[in-house]
């Protein structure tokens, strides 16, 4: 680990931004991630493009995320891109080896249980199960939108969560051996997914420390950042007929009645039907 910075002043002068940065990765970006789920969740089964706006919102935040990184390493005396591992791997040891492959295999049974319909079956029995199936995408437009979002998310939270964060503990405790940096690595991934509850945390915080371990088996974040986007894109093999609601949000079927209630009357008043699409600028 002779690549990661062994003091904060090598940030300098730029140091206290570093730590502003990793603050909010611990502190501030599970409530920004909680209130932007719980808006989508209350709009997503009433509000057209509620997720496309979720993916929208997602894109910016996580290449903002990135492009701040960016600029505290271009101040920053001595953390420049190497120390943050973009760079080639130095070598890929045992712990990336087995990693890979009980990655590889979990990814394949899970997508093998997911086009069962598991989300379906049992979304509404545990949050982070009906968080995760309202995510995914159901139409064409979602799921190209879909996979812009699963690969910036294994590029910006790689560089940023595993990168730039354990560059940034590394400097604080420059003494805290490489599984210090890999459980605090996961418990800061798993905080961010607090919006999926508490088996959401334990299941992204196992997965921050097993790629903050194949980060520092290899000296670089290629390899996480080719898991990670794998892991996220096994969600495109999940056909919409087997998610919860069945795919897409059809209108419920009116009677002649409510038909008749639905049109405008003479003077051009709205019926009790017409509605308006929710405007995401405001909360809904």
């Amino acid at each position: 680990m002779s690549w990661l910075p062994d003091s904060l002043a090598d940030f300098a002068p730029a140091a206290l931004a570093a730590l502003m940065v990793g603050g909010y990765l611990v502190l501030g970006e599970p409530f920004v991630g909680w209130v932007l789920h719980r808006r989508f969740e209350s709009a997503v089964g009433v509000a057209p493009g509620a997720r496309r706006w979720l993916y929208g919102r997602l894109l910016l935040l996580e290449w903002g995320l990135v492009a701040i990184v960016l600029a505290v390493c271009l101040v920053a005396a001595r953390v420049g891109w190497t120390e943050l591992g973009v760079r080639w791997p130095d070598r890929v040891g045992i712990v990336t080896g087995v990693a890979a492959v009980v990655i590889l295999v979990v990814t394949v049974l899970s997508v093998r249980a997911l086009r069962t319909g598991v989300l379906r079956e049992a979304g509404s029995d545990s949050a982070a199960l009906r968080s995760v199936g309202s995510l995914l995408p159901r139409t064409d437009s979602e799921r190209r939108l879909f996979a812009a979002v699963a690969v910036t998310a294994g590029v910006g939270e790689e560089i940023v969560y595993r990168g730039f964060g354990i560059a940034v503990l590394a400097a604080l405790a420059p003494s805290l051996p490489w599984w210090g940096l890999v459980a605090a690595a996961g418990l800061a991934f798993g905080l961010a997914h607090a919006y999926q509850g508490l088996a959401g945390i334990l299941t992204t915080g196992l997965l921050g420390s097993v790629l903050a371990a194949v980060y520092l088996d290899t000296g670089s974040v290629l390899v996480p950042i080719v898991l990670h986007s794998l892991i996220d894109l096994r969600f495109l093999a999940v056909p919409a007929d087997v998610l919860p609601g069945g795919g897409t949000q059809s209108a419920p079927a009116r009677s002649p009645s409510t038909e008749v209630a639905s049109r405008p009357d003479d003077r051009g008043d709205p019926g009790p039907y017409d509605t308006q699409p929710i405007d995401f600028g405001k909360r809904p």
